[in-house]
């Protein structure tokens, strides 16, 4: 089983305008829009004991290494590519180009109390 999922858009419209993608419908409580330039790492390895996570790449490239239970992967991802992580996945992103993407969390990574869904142990 793969440590990281690819997904695909619910979908895509495109005419004489532009394209409207619909990335989903339901299941996500925090949505982020996210630049990182080239060169940068952010996550430093890290994963989410209640949070799935799912992230669609605007443009650009990112590597993404994953690990749970002692399994490597990477990936990388470029512009339109779409991928879930799940709970307890170690994970962080290194940015080969400038890069746009959306983050969408099943729930809030800021809980009310303070503290934060985001562990490095």
């Amino acid at each position: 089983m793969a440590l990281i999922e690819r997904l695909q858009p619910d979908f895509t419209f495109t005419d004489e305008r532009g394209t409207l993608t619909q990335l989903v419908h339901g299941g996500y409580e925090q949505v982020n829009a996210v630049f990182t330039k080239a060169g940068a790492v952010r996550g430093r390895f890290h994963y989410h004991r209640e949070n799935r996570e799912t992230f669609f790449i605007i443009s650009g490239r990112v590597l993404v290494r994953a690990e749970k239970d002692g399994e490597r992967e990477e990936y990388t991802f470029t512009a339109g590519d779409m991928f879930t992580v799940e709970p307890f996945v170690r994970h962080d992103f290194h940015y080969l180009e400038d890069t746009y993407l959306v983050g969408m969390y099943s729930g809030c990574v800021e809980r009310p109390d303070g503290t934060k869904d985001i562990y490095e142990d």
